[in-house]
């Protein structure tokens, strides 16, 4: 008998939790006491720091990478269906981010487009896959009933850590690809530079003008250093909120399917912003037409 205190696995404590779990792995219902905690649970396999979301994110990553190999197979001129979906995929990214970025960056920015577009859609959508969420441990109450506390699995993205990481290295590819494809003195002038028509305003006007765009600068920096958390924030607290909803509704159909369509929008919504922060700085009229 477990006691009502103790955590315990959530196959093992008896019949009515081994029904529960099994039952958990085919229909994805969760108990609506089950909330998603805010933080990770550590389990120091060999003694290292990894999470539950950290395991998420290794198997989502190990997914994706054999699931596109497994599907593009061999690439050839004739394609096949797998390869074509990918494909299909790769050509609707790149036309959405190009016009943003310009055709000088979007060589360097199209890999960071793909790679987080399609990490942070499926991770949104690991917290909807059977048994995420469902298979760990947990107490029992004095009814009999198991109420998971630790799963052995959590979405990546309903820890603020993962999304904050994941734009970390957004503002860092971010940060290079404007060395690399505009230079620093385009990115310097782009912030702090003299906007002014120098011929319109006149020489007076136009060296008046320089103190309010270096403030302007200033605030322009701050905003790049305040993009990291916005980003992050925005991706976890949707995820979260959306996890947290499902549970306490037991999945219900209707909220399963807006947490599909939030999980496809949010990830759309990080790589058009990554590329909007790009298109500002290398974007400025290459010779395209908009």
């Amino acid at each position: 008998m477990i006691s009502q205190q103790s955590d315990s696995f959530n196959l093992m404590p008896g019949k009515k939790t081994l029904i529960f779990s099994l039952s958990s792995i085919a229909i994805p219902m969760a108990d609506s006491l089950a909330a998603v905690s805010p933080s990770a649970d550590e389990f120091a396999p060999l003694g290292l720091p990894v999470s539950n979301s950290i395991l998420t994110g290794w198997v989502v990553s190990l997914l994706l990478l054999f699931g596109i190999r497994m599907m593009v197979g061999k690439p050839s001129l004739v394609p096949s269906r797998g390869q074509a979906v990918i494909e299909s995929f790769l050509l609707w990214l790149r036309d959405t981010a190009e016009p943003i970025t310009g055709k000088k960056a979007i060589g360097a920015t199209l890999p960071f487009v793909l790679g987080f577009f399609f990490y942070i859609l499926i991770q949104n959508w690991s917290g909807l896959f059977p048994g995420v969420g469902s298979i760990g441990f947990g107490v029992t109450d004095a009814e009999g009933h198991f109420h998971m506390t630790r799963p052995f699995i959590r979405p990546a993205n309903a820890d603020w850590n993962g999304t904050i990481a994941l734009a970390l290295v957004a503002m860092c590819a971010w940060l290079y690809i404007c060395l690399t494809k505009a230079g620093l003195g385009v990115l310097i002038a782009d912030l702090f530079g003299n906007k002014a028509d120098k011929k319109e305003v006149g020489a007076a006007m136009w060296m008046a003008l320089w103190p309010v765009f270096l403030v302007v600068g200033v605030i322009e920096v701050v905003s790049i250093c305040i993009r990291p958390f916005t980003l992050s924030v925005r991706l976890f607290g949707n995820i979260f909120g959306g996890e947290n909803l499902l549970h306490a509704t037991n999945f219900f159909p209707a909220f399963y399917f807006l947490e599909l369509m939030v999980g496809f929008v949010q990830a759309l919504v990080f790589i058009l912003l990554f590329s909007v922060y790009v298109g500002l700085i290398c974007n400025h009229g290459d010779g395209e037409h908009h």
